[in-house]
Parts: C-alpha cells; sequence; structure tokens
C-alpha cells in the first residue's frame, strides 16, 4: 500500500516539476507558447491563409484588367498547287508559295458601366473578409488552448486533493490497526478504513486518467507527435479580479463588435455583395472600347516592279479636253521586274494599321441581365441576414459567458464555506475517531463530504477563470495566464 502512494506521489511531483527522466528534459510549455505554436502549426489557419494568398492574387489581377492588353503572333506557311498568294492576291499554279504574316495588336476598355473598377473593389472586401476569416479562426484555437492548458491546471489539482486524501487515510489505516491489535476497535473498522483507501485509490487512478487524457487533448490541438516530454507551466493562478462583472453585457458587446473578427468579416461580405449588386447593373450599361492592330507580310514569289529611267512606251489616251473634244495623252515609263524583293523591303512595304474603336449596347441577351442583378439582389440580403446572425451569436455568447461567469463565482464563494465548514467538521470527526467516539462510516463520510467540496471548489474555480479570460478576450485583452 504504502509503496503504491509513494510511486503514485513520485510520478505527480515529476510531471509537477518537469525534472529530467531517463529518455530528456521536460520543455516547459506557457500557455502563450502553446496558443502561438498551435497557430503557427495549425493546418486549418495555414488552409485559410492559403485562401487569403489566392484573393490576393485575385485583387492583384484584377487592378491589371484597367491596362491595355498586348498581343503578338507570327506564322509561317507554304502553298502547293493552287494557291492564293496573299501578298498579290494572285492564284500561282504548280508553284510553291513561302509566306510569313506577322501581326501586334492591343486594345483598351474605355467604358463598360465602371464594372471594372467596382470588380477590384469587390476583390478588395473579398480579401479583408478572407483575412478577418484567419483571424477568426486563430481566435477559435487560441480559446481552445486555454481551456484545454486550463483543464490540465484542473485535473493537477484534482489529483493532488485525492493525493492528500489518500496519504491521510493510509495514516488512519496504521491508526485503526493499532486500535484493533489494542482491542479498542472491531475489526470491521480496519476493513471500512481499508475499503476506504481503496476507493481513494481507485479515484486517484481516475484522476490520473483525466490527467493524462487532458495532456493529450492539448498536444493534439497542438499538432505535436506525442506527448513525449511536454509539461506546461504552473502559474501562480489567483481567482481574477471582479471589475468585468461590473460592466453590463451591452458594454462588452459594444467593445467586441469592433474588434473582432467574425463581425468585421462579415461586414466586409456585406460590402462585397453590394458591390456585386453594382457590377451586375453595370452590365446594362454601353460598353466602349478603343483597340489598334499593326500587320505586315512576305512572300517569296511577290515581285517588285521599277521604271526604266530614260524610256517611255506607246502613248496612253487618259481623257478629252473640255470643249474641244482634243484626247490627251500621257507617255509611261515602262516597268522593269526586280527579281530579287527582300525581307526586310517587304516588311516595310506590306505593312498595314489601324486604329478602332468599338461600341456595344445591350438590347435584349435572353433576360440574363436581370436574372444576375435579382441573384445579386438576394446575395446582399442573405448578407445582411449573415452580418446580423453573426452579431446575434456574438452578444449571445457573451451573454452566456457573462452569466457562467457570475453562476461560477457564486458557486465559488458559496463552495469556499462549504470548504471552511467541512474542514472544520472533517477535523472534529477524525479526532473523535482516532479515540473510537464515531465509526468508520462516520469518518468516511465526512472525509467523502470533504472531498466532494474541494472537488466543486476548484472547478467552480477554473470555470470563474476561463469565462473571465474570455470576457477579457472579447475585449480584446490577449489570453494570459499572468
Amino acid at each position: 500500500m504504502k509503496s503504491k502512494l509513494l510511486i503514485s506521489c513520485l510520478l505527480v511531483v515529476m510531471r509537477l516539476t518537469g525534472v529530467t527522466s531517463a529518455f530528456g528534459q521536460a520543455e516547459i510549455w506557457p500557455l502563450e507558447k502553446c496558443i502561438l505554436y498551435a497557430i503557427e502549426n495549425n493546418i486549418q489557419v495555414k488552409q485559410m491563409e492559403l485562401s487569403s494568398e489566392y484573393n490576393s492574387n485575385i485583387l492583384f489581377q484584377s487592378k491589371l484588367g484597367v491596362l491595355p492588353n498586348l498581343n503578338a503572333g507570327a506564322s509561317h506557311s507554304w502553298s502547293f498547287g493552287r494557291a492564293l498568294d496573299e501578298t498579290t492576291y494572285e492564284f500561282t499554279k504548280d508553284q510553291t508559295v513561302m509566306s510569313d504574316n506577322l501581326y501586334i495588336s492591343s486594345s483598351v476598355t474605355l467604358f463598360n458601366g465602371l464594372q471594372t473598377l467596382n470588380t477590384i473593389k469587390l476583390n478588395q472586401y473579398n480579401l479583408m473578409a478572407s483575412l478577418e476569416d484567419v483571424d477568426k479562426i486563430k481566435n477559435d484555437i487560441s480559446l481552445s488552448i486555454a481551456l484545454a492548458y486550463l483543464q490540465i491546471l484542473l485535473n493537477i489539482e484534482l489529483l493532488e486533493v485525492t493525493n492528500s486524501q489518500l496519504e491521510i487515510t493510509n495514516l488512519q489505516i496504521e491508526r485503526t490497526r493499532q486500535l484493533v491489535e489494542a482491542g479498542s476497535l472491531p475489526h470491521g473498522s480496519l476493513l471500512e478504513i481499508q475499503a476506504q483507501a481503496a476507493a481513494e485509490e481507485l479515484q486517484q487512478v481516475n484522476f490520473q486518467n483525466q490527467l493524462d487524457i487532458s495532456y493529450l487533448t492539448l498536444t493534439q490541438l497542438l499538432e505535436l507527435d506525442s506527448v513525449g516530454n511536454f509539461q506546461i507551466e504552473i502559474p501562480d493562478l489567483p481567482l481574477p479580479e471582479e471589475k468585468f462583472l461590473l460592466e453590463s453585457v451591452n458594454e462588452i458587446y459594444s467593445a467586441a463588435e469592433k474588434i473582432l473578427p467574425q463581425v468585421k468579416g462579415a461586414d466586409y461580405q456585406l460590402k462585397s455583395s453590394e458591390i456585386g449588386l453594382d457590377i451586375a447593373r453595370g452590365a446594362r450599361s454601353p460598353r466602349l472600347s478603343l483597340s489598334g492592330s499593326y500587320g505586315t507580310r512576305y512572300s517569296n514569289i511577290l515581285k517588285k516592279y521599277a521604271l526604266v529611267p530614260g524610256e517611255t512606251s506607246d502613248p496612253l489616251p487618259i481623257g478629252t479636253v473640255e470643249g474641244t473634244g482634243e484626247t490627251v495623252y500621257t507617255f509611261p515609263q515602262p516597268l522593269v521586274v526586280s527579281e530579287n524583293y527582300p525581307f526586310g523591303n517587304q516588311f516595310t512595304d506590306n505593312a498595314t494599321y489601324g486604329v478602332q474603336f468599338n461600341l456595344t449596347i445591350p438590347i435584349f441577351n435572353g433576360w440574363q441581365t436581370n436574372t444576375t442583378i435579382s441573384n445579386a439582389k438576394i446575395s446582399v440580403l442573405n448578407s445582411k441576414y449573415n452580418l446580423e446572425y453573426t452579431r446575434n451569436m456574438l452578444y449571445k455568447e457573451i451573454q452566456q459567458a457573462y452569466a457562467d461567469a457570475v453562476a461560477s463565482l457564486k458557486k465559488y464563494r458559496a463552495s469556499e464555506k462549504a470548504v471552511s465548514s467541512m474542514e472544520e467538521s472533517f477535523r472534529y470527526t477524525e479526532q473523535k475517531f482516532n479515540v473510537g467516539m464515531v465509526t468508520s462510516v462516520d469518518y468516511n463520510t465526512a472525509k467523502n463530504q470533504l472531498m466532494s467540496t474541494q472537488s466543486d471548489l476548484l472547478q467552480s474555480k477554473y470555470e470563474y477563470i476561463f469565462k473571465t479570460k474570455v470576457l477579457e478576450f472579447y475585449r480584446g485583452n490577449p489570453l494570459s495566464l499572468k
């Protein structure tokens, strides 16, 4: 019996102090480190951050949408048999035609119902909303870490109480054995007190299991591979001040509404849907765009003609003189064919370019624009409901946390009085038990009542601490046990 108690106490001391084990030095984690580590390594946070990066890329692309586009192209082709030479627009026969085409073009939208600018605004709000979503999941993780951390502290204290009570019971077993051997107490009293010790040993095992499970829960939240030498810091944890309970729920909600990401994110989503409605309405506007192009071509069969200097051909009639009817002639110079028409010269001579304005006026497109506008209005209304729902849920969460804090404080105050009274009653019962004035049943009953009130005191204490930390968190204060 004593050896079991010694081993149990040693395990608890090792957990609480983080002493060096055969496998290495235990690492002590304060709450702040746990929260920071969980945020940095949580997969959901990483996924939300990737979503924000995605929205950032979409915003960047929409900003580039106001710039003109620029495209260029080139082609090289061979034509055989009867083929059209696009440089001369003549058909060739039994001749291979090799040609090149080059072009460059650009266009820019001058007006499209402000859809481009509104798209930029919409993507900005989407990015801001996604960033708030990241902060929201970070807050959720922080609260989960804080709750798991405090649960470990509670289980440690519950285990300490059980160990202390088991130690007292083991001392009573020795006293009872001596009284039984002396004939002052019946043997049944020893059996009853031994049964009480066995029950407390079982309770000790249960609390140790709860402590191990609470450690496992925290390490899983931290995404650690195993519990290993992981140990949390045991802070000096006094009961928080009651200043937050002096404020009303509305005052706390008023502060939380301005800073918490879930409300800000829902508000950004509403603004995004309102901009989406403006974009849908912009589809009714005329669209004006400006485009320009430049192109040229080359053909291997294109010939270049030149005038023969100093020579003229037969006269050609070009008209008559008004009034006299006399025919007017011209004497054109003869042309000579140049067999060499180099690529560079063709590139310049065959150039074509132009500028074009395009105006598109939507008249009827199968009611698609009206349907899009109608759906955008529904999206705006849904976003308003979502914002209202988010605010209502936040108010209820604060209201519940406030009520739980008040209730746990009242329970703590009542448990304090109960523990004080039960401790005094147990000391009195213990003194009478030591002199044989009460039975072991009465002694065990008093002891169990004391343990129950001590457990209630600890649970109400940590519940009150957590709820007050939640209320502080809603006010914008970081989670900390210091």
